[in-house]
């Protein structure tokens, strides 16, 4: 626990340091996460990161991330990258005589979708108008959810959520995970009511907790279902950068997809 504590603050300095700074700083740390975690992904999945499929994956993954380039010159958008990845992963399913397999292009893909597209959303928070603001109540919901659920269903909780895939959490976590994403996202309208109304703060909240928990509960199918605990080693205490962002990686790109921060 000690460790774990040690970990988790020193981590949140440097990461919350790096968020308050913005610009590339806070870029440079979510791309370097997002490696990580694409290599954690194709790891778990038994694919070594020097195969030519797993490496066009890295590239998908940084391009997709990326919210602008550092100099002069057009980003490709994130469905032309997507695309591009999906035809080059088939192509090499032919050109290696299926040496690499259907399945692996699949899994792939699908790695680069989610871990990209997830880090490319946190970066396009920070980059909004009052960025800091939106990026801190977009965490601040995540994190109030994750609390509330651990100490409610420590203290209440009595009837499990879904004991095949994560034993420990319990439905009244889980509601009193939701009560406090509410509560903060509400804090956060009262401390800046012309930026964000009581309503749309109640749904980011309410997003945050339910996709949250949701992100929670597939990362921990995931790791069941390949027979490991943490998808990495990375944050003594923590696993690694997939267990520390399972929620981030599904909020983030909702709250925006579904028109709930700023405008």
């Amino acid at each position: 626990m000690g460790q774990r504590i040690v970990t988790g603050v020193v981590a949140g300095a440097i990461f919350i340091g790096l968020l308050v700074a913005g610009g590339w700083y806070y870029t440079a740390l979510l791309l370097a996460m997002a490696v990580i975690g694409y290599w954690e992904f194709a790891r778990l999945n038994g694919q070594a990161w020097t195969r030519p499929d797993v490496l066009l994956g890295f590239v998908a993954v940084l391009l997709i991330a990326l919210p602008e380039l550092p100099f002069e010159g057009t980003l490709p958008s994130m469905e032309t990258v997507a695309w591009l990845l999906m035809f080059a992963l088939l192509a090499a399913t032919v050109f290696s005589k299926n040496r690499i397999q259907l399945e692996n292009a699949s899994v792939l893909f699908l790695g680069a979708v989610y871990v990209g597209m997830g880090f490319h959303y946190m970066a396009a928070t920070r980059e909004l108008e009052h960025g800091i603001f939106w990026s801190a109540l977009t965490f601040a919901c995540i994190w109030a959810s994750d609390a509330g659920a651990y100490f409610v269903g420590k203290a209440l909780g009595r009837t499990k959520l879904w004991p095949s895939i994560s034993p420990n959490k319990t439905i009244e976590g889980a509601l009193g995970g939701l009560a406090i994403a509410v509560l903060a996202g509400l804090i956060f309208a009262y401390a800046q009511p012309e930026w964000l109304g009581y309503g749309r703060a109640a749904l980011i909240g309410l997003t945050a907790a339910v996709a949250g928990q949701l992100g929670d509960l597939v990362q921990s199918a995931y790791k069941r279902f390949r027979g490991v605990k943490d998808s990495g080693q990375l944050l003594p205490g923590h696993g690694g950068v997939l267990d520390r962002t399972d929620s981030w990686l599904i909020v983030f790109p909702l709250v925006h997809l579904i028109g709930l921060l700023a405008g």
